[in-house]
């Protein structure tokens, strides 16, 4: 049974941080590249950023700079460092692992930026 739970999420003051975990079980965590979207109310769900299974990392214009995804295959599990955070970042963040034949989602967490 492939899991993908997600954690770290909350309420947070605009310019603050965050760090999101995605800790993975059932799959052969090195295999897959891993990413972290984000659905805010009343909008589709969107990419923040994705790192593949060497390493290489991809963002979303809007959280560049600010953002930083990792992974550590030793502990099957992906990070997402968030910076500067603006009450536009406020939203459910869900962890995906993209294979070529299944693709996982986590149940997603709550992160609210809001003073």
């Amino acid at each position: 049974q492939v899991q993908l739970v997600e954690s770290g999420g909350g309420l947070v003051q605009p310019g603050g941080s965050l760090r999101l975990s995605c800790a993975a079980s059932g799959i052969i965590f090195s295999f897959y590249p891993m990413g972290w979207y984000r659905q805010a109310p009343g909008k589709q769900r969107e990419l923040v950023a994705t790192i593949s299974r060497d390493g290489s990392t991809n963002y979303a214009d809007s959280v560049k700079g600010r953002f930083t995804i990792s992974r550590d295959n030793a502990q099957n599990t992906a990070y997402l460092q968030m910076n500067s955070l603006k009450p536009d970042d406020t939203a459910v963040y869900y962890c995906n692992a993209a294979g070529r034949v299944h693709n996982y989602w986590g149940q997603g967490t709550q992160v609210t930026v809001s003073s």
